[in-house]
């Protein structure tokens, strides 16, 4: 069904409810120009009855035209509630989860400590090991070089004593060795290659 306000042009429509509006709050000052209590007389009632009708009328219209506003806003305060809810939730959890962080963060500290503590005392061993192979190979070397020195200061000490005892022999040998016991040393040793068999 169509409302009157849509089938008459807005300007007519606005001007029939201006003269409604003005002959329903005059009427009672009418009816109380002709005598008798306007409250009390049957048009008095008549209008006031008309009067709450047309006031109920407006307020339901009007009710009507701004549920949508309403319906629509309360849906957007039921969605702004929602999502504060669940801005809320996210929070909680968030918190919770920093908390736990917080929480294991002084045994996690520890256990870097604790690691890092073994690791300096198993590099510092490593250290000491290596160092002390290196001291022993040191020692090895140096004690093989010494023997190696001493074996090669002997063997040029007994050369250098088999050296001076040939001089010495020759020596010897030229001051007694004459002529005559060349001569002799000689005929002996020719001797003995003739008697000696064959």
């Amino acid at each position: 069904m169509r409302s009157l306000s849509s089938i008459l042009p807005s300007n007519l429509s606005r001007f029939f409810a201006t003269a409604l509006g003005v002959a329903l709050i005059a009427t009672p000052v009418f009816a109380q120009e002709g005598g008798g209590d306007a409250t009390t007389s049957q048009t008095g009632v008549l209008f006031r009855w008309l009067n709450f009708v047309i006031v109920a009328g407006i307020i339901l219209y009007a009710g009507a035209k701004a549920s949508p506003y309403f319906r629509k806003h309360a849906a957007e305060i039921s969605e702004k509630i929602a999502e504060g809810k669940r801005a809320r939730e996210a929070a909680a959890r968030q918190r919770q989860a920093a908390a736990e962080k917080m929480a294991g963060i002084d045994a996690e500290i520890a256990q870097i400590r604790s690691d890092a503590r073994r690791s300096a005392e198993l590099e510092a061993k490593r250290l000491r090991d290596s160092a002390r192979d290196e001291a022993e190979a040191i020692d090895r070397a140096a004690k093989a070089e010494i023997e190696a020195a001493q074996r090669a200061a002997r063997i040029e000490l007994r050369a250098f004593a088999a050296k001076l005892a040939v001089e010495r022999a020759e020596a010897v040998l030229r001051g007694e060795l004459t002529p005559d016991a060349e001569a002799t040393l000689f005929r002996s040793f020719v001797a003995e290659v003739n008697g000696s068999p064959n």
